[in-house]
């Protein structure tokens, strides 16, 4: 147990860095060079890994519908997710995006209801109101009016968590090895990537600066870290105190966000994610 918490409290720490490395790479690169370059980073940590696991046989293994299922759900994440996501970030204040974005969760319990047909409780439709509640504090700075720091910023934050729970809907159903299937998604989504460079003949921009943190995303947000997470889940014999970690990372990821890139920390942004991460703890509540 105590190597689950090691690895869980690792991939915490790094998940709660990216929003920062996302913020400070937006400053000198455009979205779609973070992406080009973070995509291009995953890929190599991931084949890396494919090799020492020796799984790289595997890869040629799979059916034909698994791999157009693959390359599909690559063009929802990487390619439009992080698309969207990289755009909410370069719109809003660090703090805003990475909050707004941790409302996912609640939007993959409804689009399940609507697309798997689940059912949905009483307690679920509350916690929705709690958490969209706190998504419109953060959104007009606890001021309740319709001033925003960027309407659009917010629409692609909220679209982005539409696209990552698309995502994890049709994921479910596959079978596979997780780094074998993160390897197609990025592959995917780096061919689409390419492809929609070179049709709207968008410049790739070269920055030092810039493509280290790419590289820095590609491997700590994209990468190694959701396989540290899945191996502290693996190692775990009690799956709910490792998953409970996930709920430090909003608030150290604050803290990362205004000593590192300089924002300073809103009261409503506080109050605001409070009331989402409040409104995930009353949907577990829920379940077994």
């Amino acid at each position: 147990m105590k190597q689950a918490y090691k690895y869980a409290l690792l991939a915490v720490l790094l998940w709660s860095s990216v929003a920062t490395a996302f913020k400070l790479t937006l400053r000198v690169l455009s979205v779609e060079s973070l992406l080009f370059y973070s995509t291009l980073s995953s890929l190599a940590i991931l084949f890396i890994i494919i090799l020492k696991e020796h799984t790289l046989s595997l890869l040629f293994s799979l059916s034909k519908q698994t791999y157009i299922k693959l390359f599909i759900l690559g063009l929802i994440n990487p390619f439009l997710y992080y698309l969207v996501l990289f755009r909410a970030y370069a719109l809003l204040p660090a703090q805003e995006a990475q909050s707004i974005n941790y409302s996912w969760a609640l939007m993959l319990t409804f689009l399940s209801a609507l697309i798997l047909k689940q059912k949905i409780s009483a307690r679920d439709y509350l916690a929705g109101f709690i958490a969209y509640f706190g998504v419109f504090i953060i959104a007009t700075h606890g001021n309740f009016s319709l001033e925003f720091s960027s309407l659009k910023g917010v629409f692609f934050a909220l679209l982005s968590t539409l696209l990552w729970s698309l995502f994890w809907i049709y994921n479910v159903t596959l079978r596979i090895d997780a780094t074998l299937a993160m390897f197609l998604n990025f592959l995917s989504g780096f061919l689409a990537l390419s492809g929609y460079i070179l049709l709207f003949n968008i410049p790739l921009e070269f920055n030092l600066k810039g493509i280290l943190g790419s590289i820095y995303i590609g491997f700590f947000e994209m990468g190694i870290t959701f396989l540290l997470w899945l191996k502290a889940l693996q190692l775990s014999s009690n799956n709910s105190k490792i998953a409970n970690l996930i709920f430090l990372s909003p608030f150290l990821s604050l803290l990362f966000i205004h000593y590192l890139a300089g924002e300073k920390i809103l009261p409503s942004t506080i109050i605001g994610l409070l009331f989402i991460i409040g409104a995930l703890v009353v949907q577990m509540e829920g379940k077994k």
